[in-house]
């Protein structure tokens, strides 16, 4: 049994940056269930949302963040992560990010460093810092090299953490966590890691549906463990999809980024006429959720199986200056965006719900925080706005280091129970497995996408039920393997997907029904807690 101060599962922007922010001090444990670079925020194309033009204010970032979230946002959250976006930035140039500059564009400029600003859906001014538009993977190739130098911090490669250890593993009162069983992927052994804090950062759940932009990796872990351990979740009924996934057969999962509709690329019908007019009086420039409910409405009321995203008529240069990533990704599948449309569909995309944490990023049990896309704090309500997510990220990842520094040494449990395999066998038929993988996924996003209705929430309900009989019964009696764990934390999230939209009666945000069109005069988080008999 291995212990550590701290123990942080998952490797994107929240992982690496509370990781960084720890080592100095303390011996930190980072676990990736694949390499270190699999992960949400690598993907992440448009940039990071701070306001730093002269022009703008941080009142207002907070107005946009509070509309795009359908008055569903807490507003304390809200004002001190955007209060905290300039010392983010600055603390990512520190880090030597190379964030991209004006060449001579009409647009508003940082006063001293002239950076410069997109605009993106919902965004009433430009403030998106972004690297060209691979933002994400600029961050994560800086971050990654320091991790990985650092002395302090041991990374685990192929590691799948299966399940927390709390008070009850051990019998105690309470509820705290004391440490993880992690399925060492190469051995295919389990061990038992003791760790005086566990920091949750592993991402969204985006494959529980069917079309997805995020990658094979968010399966929904740190949710489904933070729930069988106790902890409170709340708002997952709240799946942002975005817009503009590109469709086309050898493309899985590439994001067309808001970006393009931010720099004039127009939504149009497959014979060229635009529809989001009829939608929205901001057009192209709507929240996503807007944005996505409009494409899905053409798409099935004239049977189309995409709709085409134009920005053929900016400057060729322009273009291939601003998105190098994705004019290169379509050229190779015989698309030229500076000459012909993009073919486009909504994907599931973010998961505005998750964990509930405070501000210091600490969950219901002690010991236990969740930063990231894992995590719920309240800045995004009923829909992300664009940008705010690798913010959030970067703010909370500081500010759960600095609550677990201030926290006096927890002292580590040293005899925790081993895992226990001595009533189970080898798996008979792995079919099984990807049979269900596949049928959840497809009723997720058959009865719980874009549009809902109670007819086809129940019937999720009713086979996400039969499906979690199925998966328990599988776990109980075999050994466990990353696909078999993945399938049962992705049926966990289902449920909490469907149970939370079940209990909404109204349509906000990203909650759109068709038996509940109305929006209600006062809004509510939901908040889900596992009943202590059941834990």
């Amino acid at each position: 049994m291995k212990h550590y101060d701290v123990a942080i599962i998952g490797s994107g922007l929240a992982g690496l940056t509370t990781a960084l922010e720890l080592a100095e001090k303390l011996k930190v444990a980072l676990i990736c269930k694949r390499h270190i670079f699999d992960n949400a925020s690598r993907w992440a194309q448009g940039g990071i949302a701070a306001v730093s033009d002269p022009f703008d204010t941080v009142d207002e970032h907070v107005q946009d963040t509070l509309v795009a979230g359908a008055n569903l946002c807490d507003k304390e959250s809200v004002e001190f992560i955007l209060q905290h976006a300039s010392s983010a930035i600055d603390w990512l140039i520190q880090q030597g990010i190379p964030f991209s500059r004006e060449a001579n564009q009409p647009t508003p400029q940082h006063a001293e460093s002239n950076y410069h600003l997109t605009q993106e859906g919902g965004h009433s001014k430009r403030r998106i810092l972004h690297v060209a538009d691979a933002t994400g993977d600029a961050i994560q190739n800086k971050l990654e090299n320091k991790v990985k130098a650092h002395p302090n911090i041991h990374l685990y490669e192929h590691h799948f953490v299966i399940d927390l250890i709390t008070s009850r593993h051990i019998g105690h009162s309470g509820n705290a966590v004391y440490g993880a069983y992690v399925l060492n992927e190469h051995q295919q052994t389990v061990h038992t890691l003791s760790c005086s804090n566990i920091v949750l950062a592993c991402g969204g759940a985006g494959k529980v549906y069917n079309y997805t932009t995020n990658p094979d990796t968010a399966t929904g872990d740190g949710i489904a463990m933070a729930w069988r351990a106790g902890a409170r979740v709340a708002n997952m009924e709240f799946i942002q999809f975005h817009p503009t996934c590109l469709y086309h057969p050898y493309a899985k999962s590439f994001l067309i980024s808001e970006a393009i509709r931010g720099e004039g690329g127009l939504l149009k019908l497959p014979n060229g006429e635009r529809f989001m007019p009829q939608h929205d009086s901001r057009q192209e420039l709507a929240p996503r959720d807007i944005v996505a409910r409009a494409i899905d409405f053409e798409i099935k009321k004239r049977g189309l199986d995409c709709v085409y995203l134009d920005i053929s008529h900016q400057s060729k240069d322009k273009l291939i200056a601003q998105f190098p990533t994705i004019h290169k990704r379509c050229l190779e599948l015989g698309i030229d965006l500076t000459r012909e449309p993009i073919p486009v569909v909504p994907a599931a995309h973010y998961s505005c719900g998750g964990v509930v944490t405070d501000l210091q990023a600490r969950t219901d049990l002690t010991g236990l925080y969740a930063v990231g896309e894992t995590a719920y704090t309240g800045l995004h309500g009923a829909n992300r706005l664009a940008s705010n997510s690798l913010l959030e990220c970067i703010v909370m990842g500081q500010n759960a280091a600095r609550s677990i520094l201030q926290q006096p040494r927890r002292q580590p449990f040293n005899s925790l129970p081993e895992w226990d395999e001595s009533r189970v066998t080898d798996a008979d038929e792995e079919v099984v497995v990807s049979h269900n993988w596949d049928e959840l996924r497809l009723t997720m996003w058959n009865y719980v996408g874009i549009v809902r209705t109670n007819k086809r929430l129940a019937r999720a309900k009713h086979r996400i039920d039969l499906l979690r009989e199925e998966i328990s019964e599988y776990y109980t009696h075999f050994r466990v393997s990353r696909n078999l764990l993945e399938l049962r934390n992705l049926v966990e999230v289902a449920d909490l997907i469907v149970r939370s939209a079940l209990i909404r009666k109204e349509s906000r945000g990203l909650h759109y029904s068709l038996d509940y069109k109305n929006t209600l005069p006062k809004a509510f988080p939901t908040i889900l807690q596992k009943e202590q008999k059941n834990l």
